[in-house]
């Protein structure tokens, strides 16, 4: 009885002419498989990005092991790297000579891309009063690179440190990153 119902309307559709009750038939089949389809897609996507998560791991940079050798940059899966430089503010000196804003043979003392140690513009300053100043960073600019890290720990106090931006990262099973850090610095770890 089905394959009649069905043979008959479908040949209607040949000549394009299919009776309202049919038509809004086939409509209300496609909207319900839509509809299905996508509700199926929804929950595939949620599991995706929530199944490291709600097992409470993420990955994460020992700023104490770490030795900026730079592959955080290079390394990461992503387009520009989930890695970003961070600043703890309450260890920062707050400097004029800053050895994660200024390269160690800058001639002069200014804004000047050749006298800067990151090679995006990604730390900005702002001037607070004589002699100090504030650091921010911009994370849009940064790449992960560690230059400044670098500088901020052989000539600084320490306050500028790498670490994955948790919003950014992938959450990747094998941290493509953590499998290539030569000083092991990357782990994962629970919430």
């Amino acid at each position: 009885m089905k394959k009649k119902y069905f043979r008959s309307n479908f040949s209607n559709m040949n000549t394009n002419r299919l009776n309202p009750q049919a038509r809004q038939k086939i409509l209300k089949i496609c909207g319900q498989i839509l509809a299905v389809i996508s509700i199926i897609a929804l929950i595939a996507f949620s599991f995706q990005k929530t199944k490291v998560k709600e097992a409470g791991y993420f990955w994460q940079i020992d700023p104490e092991k770490c030795i900026q050798c730079g592959r955080c940059e290079t390394e990461c899966v992503l387009p520009t790297s989930a890695v970003k430089c961070v600043h703890a503010i309450e260890k920062c000196g707050f400097c004029d000579l800053c050895g994660g804003y200024y390269r160690t043979n800058a001639k002069e003392l200014n804004t000047a891309a050749e006298n800067l140690v990151c090679p995006t513009g990604a730390i900005q300053r702002k001037f607070i009063e004589d002699p100090y100043f504030e650091y921010t960073i911009n994370e849009d600019l940064c790449t992960g690179c560690g230059l400044c890290v670098k500088g901020c720990n052989a000539f600084g106090n320490g306050s500028l440190y790498l670490q994955i931006n948790q919003n950014l990262c992938k959450h990747c099973n094998e941290c493509k990153i953590a499998k290539g850090c030569p000083a092991g610095a990357i782990k994962r770890s629970e919430l």
